[in-house]
């Protein structure tokens, strides 16, 4: 396997632990824009919501909901609540997950941590677990361009931690788009974790080339080299 120079990973579901409440920000979201809260119109957004877990929160409204108005409306709305979930204190680091960060950076891999949410909610998580210097960087999709399943964020924390090639890139999330980011950012190693919205089979068909049961395992994947 080639020399692993970054990595790449992705926040709710791959290094925090948020309990589903993407799912809880999303119905009060979804609430507050005039969506039934019972109904087959309910249910299929939240398998939508379900089928998108990673992608940038504002471009799912917008599938959603259809006008510019109602998606950044439903937004604001997401973004207000899950900053209260995690203002209460209901979010966790995936067990292992800031050792597995240490020991990467140790071993002389540069970190960054990318998220579907905005800047705000970004670094109120951040600052809820202590982690505002824990990595080398930290990007949401407005810092890139475009979020996931475009590989921006990636490319843009390759070239910001001068990183020379894309090959010594691992990208790590715990959703078909950030597997699928990898893919299209050109990765060596794009790793699916069993701790968040997808499963096993979801994660491989989207192109993982390696599955793990959690963050915690990726030091033994990447520094055995």
């Amino acid at each position: 396997m080639t020399v692993i120079r970054l990595a790449v990973l992705d926040m709710a579901g791959t290094t925090v632990a948020d309990g589903g409440l993407v799912l809880r920000a999303f119905d009060a979201a979804a609430t507050s824009v005039g969506l039934p809260a019972d109904g087959p119109e309910r249910d299929a957004a939240r398998r939508y919501v379900l089928d998108t877990m990673g992608q940038s929160k504002i471009v799912v409204f917008r599938a959603l909901f259809g006008s510019e108005e109602r998606a950044h409306a439903a937004n604001e709305a997401f973004e207000r609540a899950y900053e209260r979930f995690v203002g209460a204190g209901d979010v966790t680091a995936i067990p292992g997950a800031e050792e597995a960060i240490t020991r990467l950076r140790d071993g002389g891999i540069k970190v960054a941590l990318t998220t579907g949410f905005s800047r705000s909610t970004q670094d109120r998580l951040l600052a809820a677990l202590g982690w505002q210097d824990l990595a080398d960087l930290a990007l949401v999709p407005a810092d890139a361009g475009r979020g996931r399943p475009y590989p921006d964020m990636i490319l843009t924390a390759l070239l910001r931690t001068g990183t020379d090639d894309v090959r010594d890139v691992a990208v790590v999330g715990d959703t078909a788009g950030d597997v699928l980011s990898g893919r299209r950012a050109g990765a060596s190693v794009v790793a699916g974790t069993r701790t968040g919205a997808h499963d096993e089979a979801i994660l491989r068909d989207a192109g993982a080339t390696h599955v793990l049961d959690s963050v915690a395992d990726l030091p033994d994947l990447l520094l055995s080299v």
